[in-house]
């Protein structure tokens, strides 16, 4: 809609107030005197979109805790893979008993059941769909681990330097992390593109096997001009949100992390773009990040393969050889990579988060110690992670029966909670195996579908 000269700034600056008054009115301030702990946690970045330029900026280099907002490389790789012509709005995805495993919020798959690429884009704009996110990684890149490598590549590509991805729900893990700047970044490349599919952004609820999915941005219909993108939530990095603001040509992408609350971050966010719109440029830029769309970064010891040789999305069987702190994966033919490709990757960290000493020097495959606690357990143990949550070591543990089967799909679970430094990590742990033998079989099985793991003997 088309405002007359300063009736369209007039207006926003009235619908801005409205908000703000009715964020007061529930009893949350603008004006904080944060812990410091939640101090840590802040940062914030407004990026004009149409030139680059900063308009604001607090601690928007600093590395933090992605949350959901991780979920946004997740949809960019698989807007990718549609735009190529790999998947459809229509392909659906199959859900692995991991997926359907990872902890809320989600929509609730059985393994085995299937959403399409369009209800799982809608599912995790909306929802921020933990197991929809899941799925798409280990659909596109044939596990989560190796998707999460390509995750990080494309972020190098586009030039977020502070950003390693180690999941693609942004579920806790001490070592994925990103910035205010980067992810900026990423909000801007989405619409810049993928223009065709960035209005799922401004979705504010979908519809799914008849219900109803109500979405967590309350910014949208609510701040004249936000049309997306995307909210974030864990203990650790505090309330997030990416948005994107369009008004009368003038365009940006702001970014708050580390809020106190879902409220305190809306209002920051809200107040952000109220002051900082005014000054934002109305001249087209051109596309600022067209020349990293397709660029092509090697990231570390991650040899990924080029878009023209990259594999299908299909689950592929790989057969992984150990070699010191490098695995080599030969992973399996595909239709568009007709001859077997060699990858150099690092030690899998997304399956198996090394946290405590006895993992450090990969234990194979049968140790005598006992674990405290293990009155809970019984018989000797097979512990394959340690986590940094009790529903990730609940996730490995039911992804590791669904994958290797046989000698572990029938043994019962157990988690450990454990303190290194001034982390909390929980171990995850397979219990009830009558004997060494049985253990050292079940350890053979899961190191042959790449899973970490050694025995613990029962206490005396």
């Amino acid at each position: 809609m088309l405002y007359p000269a300063g009736q369209g700034s007039r207006l926003f600056t009235k619908l801005t107030h409205a908000f703000l008054a009715l964020t007061l009115a529930s009893g949350i301030s603008l004006i904080e005197t944060p812990s410091a702990s939640a101090a840590s946690k802040a940062s914030a970045v407004v990026v004009d979109a149409n030139t680059g330029k900063t308009l604001y900026s607090s601690n928007a280099d600093a590395q933090r805790f992605p949350a959901s907002l991780t979920k946004m490389m997740t949809l960019y790789m698989l807007f990718e893979a549609m735009d190529s012509g790999k998947v459809s709005k229509s392909t659906p995805i199959p859900v692995s008993a991991y997926a359907a495993a990872q902890p809320p919020t989600k929509i609730g798959f059985k393994p085995g059941q299937t959403i399409s690429a369009e209800a799982a884009i809608l599912s995790i704009i909306t929802k921020s769909a933990n197991d929809s996110a899941t799925a798409i990684g280990e659909f596109l890149g044939g596990s989560e681990q190796r998707f999460a490598q390509m995750m990080t590549n494309k972020a190098r590509q586009l030039g977020m330097r502070n950003t390693t991805f180690r999941n693609a729900s942004g579920l806790p893990n001490p070592q994925q992390h990103s910035s205010a700047r980067d992810l900026a970044i990423l909000g801007i490349a989405l619409r810049e593109h993928f223009p065709q599919y960035y209005d799922y952004f401004s979705a504010r609820s979908f519809s799914y096997r008849g219900r109803r999915i109500a979405g967590h941005n309350r910014l949208l219909g609510k701040v004249r001009g936000v049309d997306g993108i995307k909210t974030g939530y864990t203990r650790d990095s505090g309330f997030n949100l990416v948005s994107s603001v369009n008004v009368d040509g003038k365009k940006m992408v702001a970014v708050v992390m580390g809020g106190t609350s879902g409220g305190a971050r809306d209002a920051q966010m809200a107040k952000l773009i109220e002051q900082y719109l005014p000054g934002a440029s109305r001249r087209n830029g051109g596309n600022l990040l067209a020349s990293r769309k397709n660029s092509k970064v090697q990231v570390a010891a991650v040899d990924l393969p080029e878009d023209d040789d990259a594999p299908m999305p299909i689950q592929r069987e790989e057969v992984v050889a150990k070699t010191s702190n490098v695995v080599t994966a030969y992973a399996a033919a595909t239709p568009s990579s007709p001859t077997a490709q060699i990858l150099t990757v690092p030690t899998p960290t997304a399956r198996v988060q090394v946290a405590d000493a006895e993992d450090e020097n990969d234990v194979d495959p049968v140790t005598t110690a006992s674990a405290s606690g293990q009155s809970s357990a019984s018989g000797w143990m097979i512990q394959i992670g340690s986590m940094g949550s009790t529903d990730e070591a609940k996730a490995i543990l039911a992804r590791a029966a669904s994958e290797v089967g046989g000698p572990v799909a029938s043994l019962s679970t157990y988690t450990e909670k454990f303190q290194k430094g001034s982390a909390t990590y929980y171990r995850a742990r397979f219990t009830g195996i009558a004997s060494a033998k049985a253990a050292n079989s079940a350890c053979v099985a899961l190191k042959r579908q790449n899973f970490n793991c050694f025995a613990i003997a029962p206490q005396s």
